[in-house]
């Protein structure tokens, strides 16, 4: 096919593409300015107002509405994304550092780690609340979740770690050695550095998909919600604005994330080209 037909066609599908990804987005930021108490998460917009934003924070006087129930699920994610972060991406550089080396099993040992982001959420969950049920340990979310939220992570910090590795030029450790400097110190003067990026590129991975996990965390969690599970039991029940609204805040807080992510990129990227000219120097 020519180009000069090839290429509206491409645009069209380009832009249903984008279209489909952004527009349930664009539709929530919308019916977030709905008007309040009255409207509701319909078309067309009654009147925009900023009444669903004021009604997170408490600001409107009391209506038929309950207040959006997420303070409490909303730290618990925060607190059970980071310690799953940390733990997760720890794990994933330290495993992937072992697999800069063959070893016997290797094979194995790479499927058994895979395996955690590849079995189905509900049934890892399930099986998970059973065994538990099953020894008489009590289910909360900053433990039997916490693990499962680890078994699932883990995997993609690994396998981003493992991608740095494989680009890694391990001269620049052999060139520390030879001078005498012990691998410990050379790990974190030389190779850290190095591979910041990717850390930070696992950490995002990790932090995002802990953030809003829900089919592991259904089963897993106890009685105390996290912040995906609040918001189902909000869904299930009634659906109002505020959802909506809470959404938008929540992806603004994804971009700054991202934002901060590119900043901290930029700036070990930097560094990582001051520590190659030195160690050429």
């Amino acid at each position: 096919m020519r180009a000069p037909v090839l290429k509206p066609i491409l645009a069209v599908y380009c832009g249903l593409f984008l279209l489909f990804l952004y527009g349930p987005l664009l539709v929530l930021g919308i019916l977030s300015f709905q008007s309040g108490p009255e409207g509701g998460p319909q078309f067309p917009i009654i009147e925009w107002s900023t009444y669903w934003y004021r009604d997170l924070f408490g600001m409107n006087p009391p209506s038929r509405i309950a207040p959006l129930p997420i303070e409490d699920g909303l730290i618990r994610s925060l607190v059970l994304s980071f310690m799953t972060t940390v733990v997760s991406t720890v794990l994933g550089v330290m495993s992937a550092q072992a697999f800069r080396q063959k070893f016997k099993g290797s094979s194995a040992v790479f499927y058994l780690i895979v395996l955690g982001m590849m079995v189905p959420g509900v049934l890892v969950g399930l099986g998970t609340a059973l065994l538990a049920n099953t020894l008489g340990i009590d289910r909360h979310w900053w433990s039997t979740a916490f693990v499962l939220h680890v078994v699932y992570t883990f995997p993609f910090a690994f396998l981003v770690m493992l991608a740095i590795f494989n680009r890694f030029d391990p001269t620049v450790e052999e060139a520390a050695w030879s001078l005498g400097v012990t691998p410990a110190r050379t790990f974190r003067k030389v190779t850290f550095p190095l591979i910041f990026p990717g850390v930070l590129s696992a950490m995002l991975f990790c932090f995002t998909l802990s953030y809003d996990e829900f089919s592991r965390t259904l089963f897993a969690s106890g009685r105390d919600l996290t912040l995906p599970l609040a918001i189902y039991g909000t869904f299930s029940v009634e659906i109002h604005p505020n959802i909506f609204a809470f959404g938008v805040l929540t992806t603004l807080f994804s971009l700054a994330l991202l934002a901060v992510y590119a900043v901290l990129m930029g700036m070990s990227i930097r560094r990582a080209q001051r520590v190659l000219v030195q160690e050429e120097a």
